[in-house]
């Protein structure tokens, strides 16, 4: 009787949802029913989803996400990205395509202070999109660079949705943090060797070009190494913390959040600008929150009717192979990648996909890996398209449209997608580090 419940809230969810009804509302909607009508009792049904919201939030590791979040708001605000990628377009510039490159690299470091692809996202469209328009990059393939990129926020550790993915399978946020480092790495690669590819096949969408051979001004050298030093040194700071195990990660995220904060005081940054920070990580931060309560309450209506065993049977009693429901799991992320925004999808799938992968003999931190770069490959897809909407907002160009940052990233696309198989091909891609550092 659990089971069917389950199934008609999971029903009454979807409906919700394409009804345009919040995310985290629907979810405490369909928890509230289908606790109520398993229990029988209203009152029994308020008292079990309070306390499962209480214990939510009481749990130390909520702390880490609105550290994280501030902490990639002030290096967003202090200008350090733009000291970031001006140092990796110099670095890189005898490969083709350099400053497209330029981006996935400052993208991949610029990722291990952030946290969030958002920032990631409007960051760069500010900075490098500018530059590769001027040069005469074609307006797809530069757009493409800037909003598949962006991705690696998703992945590259501090991640939100590893945070999340923790938080949801009580499993270790240091250890999906150092998990997701080599995968990142790996999908950074494989962004590098299509530009490279591409720039090289057709030069007329990445033409070279010859730098002005401007000294830098002492002032301009000083504010390059601060923001350029000072990202490397919080990474150092955050991830070495970690890894080490000097830190937990809540404490890690501490230090790191006031890391960003000399940073930002060194480039500048004041009062005003402290407290829009301050003010934007908060703005961020609550819905996630929200989300999270609401998961856990969803989570508990699983507990209670028993979905998770009974709908894996449902899934094993097809008698179709193991790949087939794997497959079946990535064709579910990517639609709901059209939907919803990966917080959701993590927040919806994963209290029953991450049990079912286990029996299945999946590693867990492999599997939160290829979980990750799959949905990760949902801020790509329309109609939804997170990153696609944040990149058309923030570019200063009126011309852009939609339709050109989805055919550019569609190539990025791919490639988390084949970077997620070769995670699970490959589970020691996403092990290795974590089983020999911590």
């Amino acid at each position: 009787m659990g089971g069917d419940i389950v199934l008609w809230m999971l029903a009454l969810l979807i409906l919700l949802i394409f009804l345009g009804v919040h995310i985290g509302v629907a979810l405490a909607v369909c928890s509230a029913l289908g606790v109520w009508f398993m229990l029988g009792s209203f009152e029994a049904a308020v008292s079990i989803l309070g306390n499962t919201a209480y214990e939510a939030v009481r749990k130390d590791v909520f702390a880490v996400i609105p550290l994280f979040v501030l902490m990639g708001d002030f290096i967003s605000r202090s200008g350090a990205a733009s000291d970031l990628y001006r140092i990796c377009d110099r670095t890189l510039k005898r490969l083709p395509g350099r400053l497209a490159i330029a981006t996935i690299a400052g993208n991949t470091v610029f990722a291990a202070v952030t946290g969030v692809s958002i920032a990631a996202a409007a960051a760069f469209s500010r900075i490098a999109y500018p530059e590769m328009k001027r040069v005469g990059y074609k307006q797809t393939f530069a757009l493409g660079a800037v909003a598949g990129s962006a991705c690696l926020g998703m992945l590259i550790p501090p991640s939100v949705l590893l945070i999340v993915w923790a938080i949801l399978t009580e499993m270790s946020v240091g250890a999906l943090f150092i998990a997701g480092i080599i995968p990142g790495i790996v999908l950074a690669l494989l962004f590098t060797a299509y530009v490279v590819v591409s720039a090289m096949r057709k030069p007329e969408i990445a033409p070279a070009f010859q730098e002005d051979l401007v000294p830098l001004t002492p002032e301009e050298l000083r504010s390059e190494l601060v923001g350029g030093l000072g990202i490397l040194a919080l990474i150092l700071l955050v991830i070495g913390g970690i890894w080490t195990g000097m830190f937990t990660p809540t404490e890690a995220a501490g230090f790191g959040a006031i890391g960003a904060l000399v940073i930002g005081l060194v480039k500048g940054m004041r009062g005003r600008e402290i407290l829009e920070a301050i003010y934007q990580a908060g703005r961020t931060t609550a819905p996630i929150m929200f989300l999270l309560i609401t998961a856990q309450m969803y989570s508990r209506l699983l507990a209670i009717g028993g979905a998770v065993n009974f709908i894996q049977g449902l899934f094993f009693g097809l008698g179709v192979e193991p790949w087939m429901i794997i497959a079946l799991m990535m064709v579910i992320w990517i639609v709901l990648g059209m939907l919803v925004d990966s917080v959701s999808i993590i927040l919806l799938t994963v209290p029953i996909f991450a049990p079912m992968a286990a029996v299945l003999g999946l590693d867990p931190l492999a599997f939160a890996i290829f979980g990750i770069l799959v949905i990760e490959a949902g801020l790509l897809t329309p109609p939804f398209g997170l990153l696609v909407y944040t990149v058309k907002g923030s570019v200063p160009d009126p011309d852009v449209t939609l339709g050109q940052i989805f055919v550019g990233s569609t190539p990025y696309f791919l490639l988390i997608l084949v970077a997620a198989l070769i995670v699970l091909f490959v589970p020691a891609l996403a092990t290795w580090l974590p089983q020999a550092m911590l």
